[in-house]
């Protein structure tokens, strides 16, 4: 797992936005990995590598998890850009030799996951959190996860329901399974 060969490859597959956007993600999971005790080269390549698949297109998303028996829920069907983190861990998976552990960091880091594990953890803040994104309330968010992951992990799922309450828009169960673990884990 070369760094330099997955930031070449990505280069070449993603738009400059979001090639910016996986260096920002990579840079900021390699930080919350040092804060948090956790390998901060695999981070910081999981964080690289996590955008793979984003830019495909509907059909290359449906085609792509057909041909590699990938399964996808309902709500993935009517918002087929939720495809691309299970997409992206299968082409880590397979062209990079991605451990499980890296892959489900990359599937968890869109809807988030009741399973996930530290990396995952900070995978998903990272994706939200890297010196490129610009929202209100980020600030805290970034202070949060230095202290505390499962807070900030809570406080973005909460934020993203929020959001797509207000815009009307479907929720992944994945979401409200997480910030119900979370918080029955606190209870």
């Amino acid at each position: 797992m070369e760094y330099e060969k997955i930031k070449n490859d990505i280069k070449q597959i993603l738009s400059e936005k979001r090639y910016t956007h996986s260096l920002g993600v990579a840079k900021k999971a390699e930080e919350l990995a040092k804060i948090h005790g956790i390998n901060e080269k695999k981070a910081k390549i999981v964080g690289l590598a996590h955008d793979i698949a984003k830019e495909m297109s509907k059909e290359e998303a449906y085609k792509y998890a057909t041909e590699n028996g990938i399964e996808f829920d309902e709500i993935e069907k009517l918002n087929p850009k939720l495809l691309h983190s299970k997409l992206g861990a299968d082409i880590c998976k397979k062209k990079y030799n991605f451990t499980k552990e890296m892959q489900d960091a990359i599937k968890y880091h869109t809807t988030g996951n009741v399973k996930m594990d530290k990396l995952a953890k900070i995978i998903f803040i990272a994706d939200k959190t890297e010196e490129n994104r610009e929202y209100e309330g980020l600030e805290e968010i970034i202070q949060i996860s230095k202290k505390d992951i499962d807070e900030a992990v809570l406080y973005i799922c909460c934020r993203g329901v929020k959001r797509n309450l207000d815009k009307k828009v479907i929720i992944h169960p994945d979401t409200i399974n997480l910030i119900n673990k979370i918080l029955i884990d606190r209870m």
